[in-house]
């Protein structure tokens, strides 16, 4: 998996691409905990270009919501593809990580 972080004001975006799997997950989750150590609280995950997601890729998202709400922030994802949005309506997280249709609409109300 590839990870790029980007920054505008006191939203990071960090776009995923490629398998977010046990081998990925850990990445994804050191990069929200350095953002949030960053002073940026505000956090969307951009999937659009994630192929594919397992059980410590679903962890990781969840361990970087708990951390960015820890802080007073949030954690959003945004563009996920069919398989993805499928495992989280499978594990119901689908109702904690609520799927937003593009980046942007992930920002609105922020």
């Amino acid at each position: 998996m590839e990870l790029e972080k980007q920054v505008d004001g006191q939203v990071a975006v960090l776009r995923c691409s490629g398998r977010l799997n046990m081998g990925a997950a850990g990445r994804l989750r050191a990069a929200v905990d350095e953002t949030v150590a960053d002073g940026v609280r505000r956090i969307v995950v951009d999937l659009s270009e994630t192929s594919f997601v397992d059980s410590s890729g679903l962890g990781a998202l969840v361990g970087g919501l708990k951390s960015a709400r820890q802080a007073g922030g949030d954690l959003r994802i945004a563009a996920a593809p069919e398989q993805v949005r499928t495992v989280l309506a499978l594990t119901n997280l689908d109702r904690v990580l609520t799927p937003h249709q593009t980046v942007e609409d992930a920002h609105r109300g922020w």
